[in-house]
């Protein structure tokens, strides 16, 4: 097991600088894309609409829907007659009808028949589209049948992202408060969280995965940032590391505690001659072929090293590696009850 290179530096994609409108998205545009894109596709028409219209008929008299609206404090309505949908009539088109002087003349006179419809089973991320496409300020929705079920507008997807975004909050603050009672309501002698990973050699795809889900769970918990900064960056080294150098892939394994947070990994192979010379930083065994990826510069360890209140190595030469990593926490930071001085652990790493 070798030490490996500084995270690669990722330049802006087409889509980010130019936008991403009738665009591909990569894998790469995939990890940019937030949590409100991503509700765009997630969330239903039928999430947002309008279920609960107001309608009218083809031969109401204009000034009767001009009160239905007032009424509502709605800009337009549906046109239904035989419960099919024959149109749209909004504001704009009564003001129309109000400037020759014709509110008594009938909807149909005034609706606009062309309809632009959305289905109630697609994503919002479509209704956004035909609004943007059509600029109209309202849709029909109609089900598998072509029945009208609803109307939704920009400002119902609107807030129904920001409902969806709230509960998303709220969802989130009852995981880390359960995640981080978890050592101040389990009682023993000894509580462990053991988090295991199975790492493949020369995946780089999914390289740093791990990593980030270690981050996510120790912030949970209730680790404080710059911990949960530091146990990213050296379990991102070490699993970068298992990557690049193991023969058939490793074990990445966290143990949270109350008072220290230790990380390894072990692998298969092919070890460290001289661990010693490992330590020192360029020095790499990584192959041509994985630095052009931008890896394997020789910072890994030394990077691991900087992060960590402890580092052991242990390899022998055509058997594998077990490097073990050691931060110390306050207990505060997990169970609410401060203590100042830890107990110091055992410095032998193959007692945890």
């Amino acid at each position: 097991m070798s030490p490996t290179s500084r995270l690669p530096v990722r330049t802006p994609t087409q889509q980010e600088t130019h936008g991403r409108r009738d665009r591909s998205i990569t894998d790469q545009d995939a990890n940019a894309i937030n949590r409100v894109e991503e509700l765009s596709y997630d969330l239903k028409v039928h999430e947002v609409m309008t279920a609960n219209m107001q309608i009218a008929t083809p031969d109401m008299p204009l000034s009767a829907v001009l009160e239905i609206l007032r009424i509502n404090h709605i800009s337009g309505v549906p046109v239904v007659k035989d419960n099919q949908l024959t149109g749209i009539l909004s504001l704009e088109d009564i003001v129309r009808a109000m400037q020759k002087n014709e509110l008594s003349a009938p909807v149909s006179q005034y609706m606009t028949s062309k309809l632009i419809t959305v289905a109630s089973y697609d994503p919002i991320v479509g209704a956004m589209q035909k609004f943007s496409d059509s600029r109209l300020g309202r849709l029909p929705v109609v089900d598998e049948d072509h029945r009208l079920v609803g109307m939704i507008t920009k400002g119902d997807i609107t807030r129904g992202i920001l409902v969806a975004l709230q509960k998303d909050y709220k969802e989130e603050e009852v995981r880390r408060y359960r995640a981080s009672h978890l050592f101040e309501d389990i009682v023993s002698d000894r509580t462990t969280l053991v988090l295991r990973y199975n790492i493949k050699a020369h995946d780089f795809t999914h390289g740093g995965n791990a990593s980030s889900h270690i981050k996510r769970a120790l912030l949970r918990l209730g680790a404080d940032p710059q911990t949960a900064r530091r146990c990213g960056i050296a379990v991102y080294e070490a699993e970068i590391n298992l990557i690049i150098h193991t023969t058939n892939g490793g074990i990445l394994k966290l143990e949270v505690e109350s008072h220290r947070i230790t990380m390894s990994t072990t692998d298969d192979g092919p070890g460290i001659p001289d661990i010693n010379q490992v330590l020192q930083a360029g020095y790499s065994t990584a192959t041509e072929q994985v630095r052009e990826m931008g890896f394997g510069a020789g910072m890994g360890l030394v990077n691991i090293k900087r992060c960590v209140d402890k580092m052991d190595i242990e390899s022998t030469v055509g058997k594998g590696t077990k490097l073990v990593m050691r931060i110390y926490v306050p207990t505060e930071n997990f169970n609410g009850r401060k203590d100042e001085k830890p107990n110091e652990p055992p410095t032998d790493h193959r007692q945890s």
